[in-house]
């Protein structure tokens, strides 16, 4: 897979992530983005809003994201928040960062799966 096609992979799971989750749209935030593939790591810096994604270490990144090449063009193709979660969750994929800045993120989005699950159960 090429740079451009990793980047055009990179900004739909952006787009499709923000669609699903509103309020994090205008979160202003630099991550580095880690992609494993077999012996091989490829870095790209993410700065969103926008997004701008250009393949470079970067060092001035707040949160970086370390995933498993395979499971990053399933999860941006075609993946919700809740399958970010369960990969967060069974260690698939990791961030680190400011704990701050983690915490927010994840009761936004727990918040946002809340409100989707109360509009599923509404419209029953």
């Amino acid at each position: 897979m090429s740079t451009a096609d990793t980047k055009a992979l990179i900004e739909e799971g952006i787009a499709n992530f923000q669609k699903e989750v509103p309020a994090l749209v205008k979160l202003k935030l630099v991550l580095e983005l880690e992609l494993r593939g077999r012996g091989d790591i490829q870095l790209f810096r993410v700065e969103v809003p926008g997004p701008k994604i250009t393949r470079d270490i970067a060092s001035d990144a707040k949160v970086r994201l370390s995933v498993p090449r395979s499971h990053f063009n399933e999860l941006a193709r075609e993946g919700t928040i809740r399958h970010w979660r369960e990969a967060f969750e069974s260690g698939t994929v990791r961030a680190t960062g400011p704990t701050e800045i983690l915490r927010l993120i994840a009761s936004v989005v727990e918040r946002q799966e809340e409100r989707t699950r109360s509009r599923k159960l509404r419209a029953r």
